[in-house]
């Protein structure tokens, strides 16, 4: 397969991130299709190839990942857990026939491991922790639940057409037994630690802010300060700035829900 490359700045593509500057000299950029693009990121151990990972691309900006949140989370594990990869960048707009050869259904992530291509973040990343359990990301059982409805109930309010309709409760009911949650286990789903459920909570707490910032005027209340806290610490890890979506991709990716 022939391939054109570039190189790209890391600061325009991964991070503005001062220490990620300085961690990644350049990103290279390879390409036999306007469909996908290979990013690949740092590699922890050069005697072990990079992951192969399926993502969704920017559909506001060439070369950029997209607003999977699903698909952050994956990669968030791999970061988190010092371990290379190969981003393919998928216009999911435009599905190329290899990627739906790996991804029938046509959805992202999709990773390779141990020769085999697999779906869904779940899958993933309990492979992934299953496959390298150093550094350990494992959420105790008892622990795993905690605000694992915020998600739902965000997007039931943002598809809202009736304030009276009581989804505005529904996610401040959640966003409130959350809070509580932290108030008595936090700063952390598992106290002190980064665990796989804020791996997993992260990313859709990104999506709720500035989604409902920009279709609602909304965002959580100051009285939530837990919760406010828990997204500020989260959000400004260096694996989750590396990671994000442009604001504008979020926007954008949640436009067709809002519109209907």
């Amino acid at each position: 397969m022939s391939a054109a490359t570039a190189t790209i700045a890391p600061a325009a593509f991964l991070s503005r991130s001062s220490s990620l500057l300085a961690s990644t000299a350049a990103v290279r950029l390879r390409s036999s299709r306007r469909c996908f693009r290979v990013l690949p990121v740092r590699a922890s151990s050069p005697s072990e190839p990079p992951f192969e990972v399926c993502v969704k691309a920017s559909i506001t900006v060439p070369n950029r990942l997209g607003d999977c949140p699903f698909s952050q989370r994956v990669l968030l594990t791999l970061e988190e857990k010092r371990l290379s990869y190969d981003m393919k960048l998928v216009d999911l707009g435009n599905k190329p026939e290899w990627f739906l050869q790996i991804s029938p259904e046509g959805k992202v992530p999709v990773i390779k491991l141990d020769e085999k291509w697999i779906a869904d973040s779940d899958i993933i990343t309990k492979s992934l922790e299953e496959k390298y359990p150093v550094p350990s990301l494992e959420t105790p059982p008892e622990k795993a639940s905690a605000g694992s409805k915020i998600f739902s109930t965000f997007i039931g309010f943002l598809k809202s057409k009736d304030p009276n309709d009581g989804t505005e409760q529904a996610l401040l009911d959640e966003l409130t037994s959350f809070n509580e949650y932290l108030k008595d286990n936090g700063p952390f789903v598992n106290g002190d630690s980064i665990s796989a459920a804020d791996l997993s909570l992260g990313p859709k707490l990104y999506h709720m802010e500035i989604a409902l910032g920009h279709y609602k005027n909304w965002s959580v209340p100051e009285s939530l300060a837990y919760v406010r806290n828990y997204m500020k610490s989260i959000f400004s890890m260096d694996s989750f700035v590396k990671t994000r979506a442009l604001p504008e991709d979020v926007i954008a990716g949640w436009r067709p829900k809002v519109i209907g």
